[in-house]
């Protein structure tokens, strides 16, 4: 499944605005090498390959060809996915796809399945857990920290303007982007959620579009659940707020309360009302994960370090983290949301896809 020695070399599909960030991420990284692009649009294919100094493609099936390719990076709508990973998976390469896996679970079943039969690996990009104070969150939830988890809050409070829809025509639509606020978004605190206080037993959701004019999918929702655990919680995701805000996640439990402020972690309880120690220098910064701009917040590093896990399971034979299976789970919540809003009942993301125990912490 791995190289025994010498540099994965990977390929980018799509050209616009996370591919740099990847392309920045890979070059951090002495496992990586990026030897190609592939893009539609002549424009961007010919500006993204020049400052990169890589050969582009306007033809898939050509990119793919290449046998020096050893990954295929897919960095394009969300809906497109599915196709453009069976085709690098026949094609005998390893994915790592931009989340969310697809927009459907059925959809993303369908690929994760697909790349098992083929035998090559598919990871799923969510380089928020690779921060580090969301890792020492983590490790102090697990350690008991903050006791037995009774009430968890979510919230994403951002703005996008007119222009970001307008800008690209897949956003915020059902086909290509799946909906709108959660599943693009929401998805990375989803995500983040799911995997500090466990799986949700039973999601009630509503949604709306009310500041965004010619998108399909919603600008606002909220959400409460019910976890496996029996805490309670609440979620609220949007892209309407002014000013826009970090992004929050609290962990309320019987001795204690964890709490992620942007990038920020900390832990409170009756005996100390902040833990200093989970701070570094560079997280007592303000975080700006809750801006306006698509790419505030994003730190290659963060990324670069995803990508340094996934060749070091590559090369021992073990699953990526953040798997394609694993990332199912936060495709199930959203696509659970999404059905409560719309069936104006309660659902259950099991009944999409049974939860996946996370590789590791």
């Amino acid at each position: 499944m791995g190289k025994t020695s010498g540099k994965y070399n990977l390929g980018i599909v799509g050209c616009g605005t996370i591919s740099r960030v990847h392309a920045e991420a890979i070059r951090r990284n002495n496992r990586a090498e990026l030897v190609s692009a592939c893009s539609r649009s002549k424009e961007k294919r010919d500006s993204f390959c020049k400052e990169f100094g890589i050969s582009g493609h306007s033809d898939y099936k050509e990119f793919l060809n290449s046998d020096e390719l050893d990954m295929v990076v897919l960095c394009t709508p969300n809906g497109t996915h599915l196709d453009y990973g069976i085709q690098a998976a026949d094609a005998g390469k390893h994915l790592i796809i931009e989340k969310p896996l697809e927009i459907t679970v059925e959809r993303g079943k369908q690929l994760v399945e697909h790349c098992k039969s083929r035998g090559v690996e598919l990871a799923v990009i969510y380089q928020s857990r690779f921060i580090d104070d969301v890792r020492r969150m983590k490790q102090a939830i697990d350690d008991g920290k903050i006791g037995q988890s009774v009430m968890v809050r979510a919230s994403i409070k951002w703005f996008r303007d007119q222009d970001y829809y307008k800008s690209a025509p897949w956003r915020g639509s059902f086909k290509l982007d799946g909906g709108g606020a959660l599943i693009n978004q929401g998805i990375h605190t989803v995500d983040l959620m799911l995997w500090l206080a466990g799986p949700v037993a039973s999601v009630q959701a509503y949604k709306d579009t009310l500041t965004h004019d010619g998108i399909e999918g919603e600008d606002n929702i909220v959400a409460s659940m019910k976890f496996r655990s029996g805490a309670l919680g609440v979620l609220e995701a949007s892209t309407s707020i002014v000013p826009s805000q970090n992004r929050i996640i609290e962990i309320h439990g019987t001795s204690g309360t964890a709490i992620l402020d942007g990038d920020n972690f900390t832990i409170l309880s009756d005996e100390d009302t902040s833990d200093s120690d989970a701070k570094s220098e560079a997280d007592k910064k303000s975080a700006s994960s809750g801006s306006s701009s698509p790419l505030a917040g994003f730190t290659n590093s963060h990324h670069a370090e995803q990508y340094r896990q996934i060749f070091q399971h590559l090369d021992s034979g073990a699953q990526p983290p953040v798997s394609g299976e694993e990332s199912l789970n936060s495709l199930a919540f959203v696509q659970a949301a999404y059905m409560s809003s719309e069936k104006k009942t309660a659902i259950s993301p099991d009944k999409l896809f049974p939860f996946t125990s996370p590789i590791g912490k």
